[in-house]
């Protein structure tokens, strides 16, 4: 038979190399689930994830009626302490040093916290990283008002002889402290400080962002409870003391109920915010979160 009649047998690198690019989509080398380049679009600039009108109805009424229950819920606190807790000042009274506590934690706790969560999520219009400055700065303004809340209550236990750290709000509140702490110092240096690397520290930075989101939310609604069991506190000692009428006790009652239910659905508002999804079923999700 005639060398010449028989043709040679093709290569077989190439038509396995077209199969393995059919089998693995762009970015998983070896069928490896890889995360996504620093340098490649993220899940935000996909322009399949773009908002309809209905997205963007639900955005603007999440927005508007969260910032109405956090100024709300700050403004009502305000308005019970100072017509009839007999005010607030940093003074001799105890009773008016001991006023700041709930003015103070709700206010860090609460009103800038919430602000600072709803933002990060919810801000569209700058860039990123503003975005994150952003999330920072409120976190960082909510740090004195939380240090001077517990040091009102603290002075004001003392110079009335009361024990300290002894009810389950007092442990509900030094445990929040304490992670809210902890969550400033690991979210600075995880999401700010190693932005010097950024392309080296992007699996680091994507692992972190569902730890930081889903315990920046518990202790959200850790300071929700503490606040809640606060109030509850306070209405029980209201109920015994003698020089309060009748009338402005069942006052303090409502007033009271009204913040705490206030307080609620802050937090319900603020964890659909957070867990909503801002795009359609079908779009291509590469991570939860932004980094």
């Amino acid at each position: 038979m005639d060398s010449n009649s028989v043709s040679p047998l093709p290569p077989l690198e190439a038509p396995l190399a077209m199969l393995d690019s059919e089998k693995t989509p762009p970015g998983t080398p070896n069928g490896i689930d890889m995360p996504p380049p620093p340098d490649e679009k993220r899940y935000e600039e996909d322009p399949d994830n773009a908002w309809n009108c209905c997205s963007w109805c639900e955005y603007l009424l999440i927005v508007i009626l969260s910032t109405i229950l956090l100024v709300g819920v700050l403004v009502l606190t305000l308005f019970w302490v100072m017509f009839y807790r007999d005010g607030f000042a940093w003074s001799e009274s105890p009773k008016q040093q001991f006023n700041l506590h709930p003015i103070l934690m709700i206010a860090g706790f609460v009103t800038l916290s919430g602000f600072s969560i709803l933002i990060y999520r919810l801000c569209r219009c700058v860039k990123h990283i503003y975005v994150k400055l952003i999330h920072m700065f409120f976190h960082a303004i909510a740090i004195p008002c939380i240090a001077l809340g517990f040091l009102s209550v603290f002075d004001s236990h003392e110079a009335l002889q009361k024990v300290n750290f002894y009810s389950l709000h007092s442990w509900l509140g030094f445990v929040t402290m304490g992670m809210f702490v902890l969550q400033f110092v690991i979210g600075f240096f995880s999401f700010l400080v190693m932005l010097c690397c950024e392309n080296k520290t992007y699996s680091c930075r994507s692992a972190m962002v569902p730890i930081h989101a889903s315990l920046g939310l518990a202790n959200f609604w850790l300071a929700i409870a503490t606040s809640v069991t606060g109030l509850i506190e306070k209405e029980r000692e209201t109920v015994a003391e003698t020089n309060v009428s009748a009338e402005n006790k069942l006052i303090e009652h409502y007033i009271t109920s009204a913040i705490g239910i206030t307080l609620i659905f802050i937090g319900i508002i603020v964890t659909f915010a957070v867990r909503r999804s801002n795009a359609p079923a079908s779009a291509k999700v590469y991570v939860t979160e932004r980094i």
